[in-house]
């Protein structure tokens, strides 16, 4: 479990043993079921990382919504490939870095919070985006989009970090969407429908 979680465990289990010391223990049920289900939302679990140089892994678990050629004008400012994954409430919400590099940026965006299921959410929704760059001058940019539940991105990595692929490197709380720009010359190995993990499915290769 990330350490993320721990308030929220620890406010629900403060109102459930509030209940149980004012003699209402079945009022306190439901949060110590909340309690668990935090738990398991925050869960941590360790992924077998692929070993080819060459594999760019998805940075979250969940759904590929959309595999798409488009122009990223905010941060690359060129045409490029963008592969959409959808985290749902049952997903883990631990993000990955999806190929080995520097951090050459990072970039907020303040939005809205519509459902990160819905194209305007890319372009919209509160959003955090890191640019990472490789020696042999290769970029791929990620970004975490919070949805209509999630209100909280973090990020671990500051500018200047060096990374390694499948390194875990922040979360989004409850929901939300992952968009993965990588080059037009790289191989695309998902389409819509897959389902991927963070840090073990291999989304595409550079080469």
């Amino acid at each position: 479990m990330v350490v993320e979680g721990l308030p929220f465990v620890a406010a629900l289990l403060a109102v459930a043993a509030a209940a149980w010391l004012v003699g209402r223990p079945m009022v306190g049920v439901p949060f110590l079921g909340l309690a668990a289900f935090v738990v398991w939302f925050f869960r941590n679990p360790r992924r077998v990382i692929p070993a080819d140089p060459d594999a760019i892994v998805s940075p979250a678990d969940g759904r590929v919504l959309s595999v798409e050629k488009v122009f990223e004008s905010r941060v690359l400012k060129e045409d490029v490939r963008r592969i959409s994954i959808f985290m749902g409430l049952t997903d883990v919400h631990v993000n990955r870095i999806p190929c080995g590099g520097r951090i050459a940026g990072i970039f907020y965006h303040p939005g809205k919070f519509f459902g990160a299921f819905k194209e305007k959410a890319s372009l919209d929704n509160e959003q955090q985006a890191v640019l990472l760059e490789m020696p042999e001058g290769r970029r791929i940019l990620f970004v975490q989009i919070a949805g209509f539940v999630a209100r909280r991105i973090v990020t671990w990595v500051r500018e200047g970090d060096r990374v390694e692929r499948g390194e875990r490197y922040g979360l989004i709380r409850f929901g939300s969407r992952m968009d993965v720009y990588i080059p037009l010359g790289s191989r695309v190995m998902v389409k819509p429908g897959d389902r991927v993990k963070g840090g073990s499915s291999v989304l595409g290769a550079w080469r």
